[in-house]
């Protein structure tokens, strides 16, 4: 188990505890201030991303002991781990509510309004979360067609999440001032800013999965199509046997790459149960 595991599933999977999603968490006001802020000032994130490219530039002794430092602090107030449609399925099973609103970082990358983001509620009519969402003066949220928040069915939000799979989307869910859990969002390493501060600029404020992917080589065809979903490099293709092969130094577990597969030859394992990578979260 993953440490926010040990922290705040005491021992199970964090993000399947019920008491993670709850209104209780957002009666503290610093909380409440930060998701207002958040989700009001897209200036922020901007900025964020311009300090992540400069400190590409800096001495690498001075830009580790940074990057140390946002990670650290993001763990304690903002950030995602990925996790497979399976562990989705469950989420859904005890919250009773999903809505859908505009991605942030979709926002900034492309100039659109692209529905990614799911917000998760163990209260029927979204709770708090949702009165304090609603309630924001922002254009960014304003579709055309729909108010600022779509309520969804959980099959309706399940069928969404499984198409966000076949474009070749990772699923993450996210904190806001850990341990409380706004819901989940999809990403991509072109227009996520987080999957870029992480792979691309070395500073982990996404974190690996439970899980880690395995490829059947007596299923495997060679048609490589499920290298086009993976968005962390961890997919390769073996010429001389015509088979595609998993780092999984480099997997996050997100089970995306099954999307790709048409002879079902990737498969989830538990991450604990694999040596190799069973202590490798960041």
């Amino acid at each position: 188990m993953c440490q926010f595991c040990h922290q705040h599933g005491e021992g199970k999977k964090w993000y399947l505890q019920a008491k993670n999603y709850s209104d209780d968490l957002l009666s503290d006001v610093r909380r409440r201030k930060f998701i207002t802020e958040f989700a009001s000032d897209s200036d922020k994130l901007s900025k964020a991303v311009e300090g992540m490219e400069k400190l590409d530039k800096a001495p690498a002794f001075i830009a580790g002991i940074i990057r140390r430092l946002v990670t650290r602090k993001q763990k304690k107030i903002h950030f995602g781990q990925v996790i497979p449609i399976e562990d989705i399925e469950q989420i859904l099973s005890f919250v009773n509510n999903v809505t859908r609103v505009a991605c942030i970082c979709r926002h900034m990358t492309l100039g659109k309004e692209k529905r990614y983001c799911y917000g998760f509620s163990v209260s029927p009519d979204g709770g708090s979360l949702a009165k304090l969402m609603d309630g924001l003066d922002n254009s960014f949220y304003k579709g055309p067609d729909v108010g600022a928040m779509e309520t969804l069915g959980k099959a309706e939000a399940l069928e969404a999440l499984r198409g966000h799979e076949k474009e070749g989307l990772c699923h993450t869910i996210w904190t806001f001032v850990t341990p409380f859990i706004g819901g989940v969002c999809n990403c991509d390493r072109a227009d996520c800013l987080a999957m870029r501060c992480t792979i691309t600029h070395r500073t982990p404020v996404m974190f690996r999965g439970e899980w880690v992917a395995r490829v059947d080589a007596d299923k495997c065809k060679g048609c490589r199509n499920c290298m086009r979903f993976c968005q962390f490099g961890a997919l390769s293709y073996s010429a001389s046997n015509c088979k595609v092969v998993v780092d999984q130094t480099k997997c996050y577990g997100c089970g995306t790459c099954r999307a790709g597969c048409a002879s079902d030859a990737i498969t989830l394992l538990d991450r604990k149960a694999v040596p190799a990578v069973a202590n490798l979260w960041e």
